[in-house]
């Protein structure tokens, strides 16, 4: 599965393991085995409507376990509110694995026209019917510990999903080269998939803004467009698009489309500075914001929405209000024409990755587990 929460799952597993883990995934048939994944992997789900419930409960009983472990982002989930009601369906059997829920996001499930208010409770309902609850992030914690039920909530955050390991025989200059960049320009980077959150137009009308200045700038964007998750991405790649088209910028662009994690290290070891203008704030829940970091790339972002103490505007990263062009333009800028702030970002980008490390996230997941 192409997306960020398809790779947290196989790394949690891959660290879970030396603790004492057997893990195993259960997804839905549209996704294909891959005989290379190193875990047992179970394709064996109609769906995610109505009758997954049935289909979990027989494969849970065909296949004990100590824990169910929910990765929940609606999106990945059809955007059915189903699995919302799961851990309330699977209480009702006499034996059932303890449930845990994991939160990468609390994005309000779309259910069916004119839902409601029943769409928040779906949300609520996961939470509150789980045996446990794990939120990536500052924000969603509070949110979900400031309901009136005692399921207890705990704040685990991400780590990055793409090891620092290009091609073996990586050259930074070559690999530029192939990208058709001269070695004066200033090559931007952004890594995901487009959605609306992410401020993929703000990202062009930046690229536009400094073209506009004669800088001679290109946007190297990493990977997919639009993912296997959430099916309302596609029209918004489609709206990028045009933006691209309409300011006459195709051919400052380069797009890498899906490769393979070790040419995403390498891609982002051949960029200047990575612009990430998401729309919702600069936030930790972003494993591509993590892989950037961990890379060591200058980071120009947006203000978060919620307090993130560990961000040294400065020092680790240059921020600007969500949604301001020239502020974010001009961070750009002052990256381009310092030196001595390009290295300072890179060792403190790196510095707040080392935050992230997965043999500390695996650790904190036993304690829920055994909790």
């Amino acid at each position: 599965m192409q997306g960020g929460i398809a790779d947290y799952t196989a790394r949690l597993a891959t660290h879970l393991r030396p603790l004492g883990v057997e893990p195993a995934v259960l997804i839905s048939r549209k996704y294909p085995t891959d005989a290379s994944v190193d875990m047992p992997v179970f394709p064996a789900l109609s769906g995610w409507g109505w009758r997954s419930w049935h289909e979990i409960s027989r494969f849970l009983a065909a296949h004990p376990a100590d824990v169910l472990h929910i990765q929940y982002q609606a999106a990945a989930f059809d955007l059915k509110g189903w699995v919302n009601w799961l851990p309330w369906y699977l209480h009702r059997r006499s034996s059932r694995p303890k449930i845990v829920t994991t939160f990468h996001d609390l994005r309000i499930p779309y259910l069916f026209p004119k839902a409601g208010k029943l769409r928040h409770r779906a949300v609520l309902a996961l939470a509150q019917h789980s045996d446990a609850v794990i939120c990536t992030n500052a924000e969603d914690a509070a949110t979900l510990r400031a309901e009136p039920w005692d399921t207890p909530v705990f704040e685990i955050p991400l780590g990055n999903n793409v090891p620092v390991a290009p091609p073996a025989d990586f050259d930074r200059s070559a690999w530029r080269a192939k990208l058709g960049v001269n070695p004066d320009s200033l090559v931007l980077a952004y890594f995901g998939f487009l959605n609306e959150s992410k401020g993929g137009e703000d990202l062009i009308a930046v690229l536009d803004t400094l073209v506009r200045q004669n800088v001679d700038a290109r946007l190297l964007m990493i990977g997919g467009d639009v993912g296997d998750s959430d099916p309302t991405n596609a029209e918004y790649a489609r709206r990028v698009r045009q933006a691209i088209a309409d300011r006459g910028l195709a051919e400052r662009i380069i797009t890498t489309g899906f490769v393979p994690l070790a040419e995403i290290s390498a891609h982002l070891l051949s960029a200047d500075v990575a612009v990430m203008p998401y729309r919702d704030g600069v936030s930790f829940r972003r494993t591509t914001l993590l892989a950037v970091l961990a890379h060591g790339l200058p980071v120009v972002s947006t203000e978060p929405r919620f307090p993130l103490p560990q961000i040294v505007a400065g020092e680790n990263m240059l921020l600007a209000p969500v949604g301001d062009v020239p502020a974010l333009a001009d961070a750009v800028l002052r990256l381009a024409k310092s030196s001595a702030l390009r290295v300072r970002l890179s060792a403190g980008a790196k510095s707040l990755a080392d935050r992230f490390g997965w043999t500390e996230i695996a650790r904190q997941m036993m304690d829920v587990y055994r909790v």
